[in-house]
């Protein structure tokens, strides 16, 4: 199996996982405006920037990942995003990387959104194991996590430095398409 060249919309219950667009530039900047969305994943703040980061991940020519904005079905409205990438297709394996808005927080998007890229993953693309890391500080992406099928593997000590410039220390959660 190979990576799509450009992105494929995905549904999930009650998210659309769909490619970044330049009208959503402003709701981009808003989201990476937020201090929990700076500590823990960083993204540009400023328009040249959000550009970049949207023309990035709506290519995925390189077959190295699949990367979404996650939206909501009814109004189109940015909630988030969602990739896998690292995507190794001879070793079956990826990692999961989610972030979501604070106007979406509390209300089961991302574990929706890992639900369906995973998925997704595994049916498509024809990938065996993923896997995603996450501080220990953030419980709410281990939460995220255990809701969407993976599984804690370990802990990781002081494995990344985050925005913060301090290491942390991470969580390893991994699902297989057989789980």
């Amino acid at each position: 199996m190979s990576v799509p060249s450009t992105p494929v919309e995905v549904r999930g219950e009650g998210v659309l996982l769909r490619a970044p667009r330049e009208s959503d530039a402003d709701r981009l900047l808003e989201a990476f405006g937020d201090s929990g969305t700076q500590l823990w994943n960083p993204g540009p703040q400023d328009g040249d920037g959000v550009l970049a980061w949207i023309a990035e991940r709506a290519d995925w020519s390189a077959g190295s990942h699949t990367s979404w904005l996650i939206a909501q079905p009814h109004d189109d409205d940015v909630l988030g995003s969602v990739s896998v990438w690292k995507i190794d297709l001879d070793q079956g394996d990826a990692e999961v990387g989610y972030w979501v808005a604070p106007w979406g927080r509390g209300r089961g998007v991302a574990s929706s959104a890992v639900r369906a890229a995973s998925a997704y993953a595994f049916d498509e693309l024809g990938l065996d194991r993923l896997h995603l890391f996450h501080a220990i500080e953030n419980p709410a992406s281990c939460g995220v996590a255990r809701k969407a099928g993976f599984l804690l593997e370990g802990t990781l000590r002081q494995s990344y430095r985050y925005a913060d410039g301090r290491r942390h220390d991470e969580h390893l959660h991994a699902r297989l398409a057989t789980d």
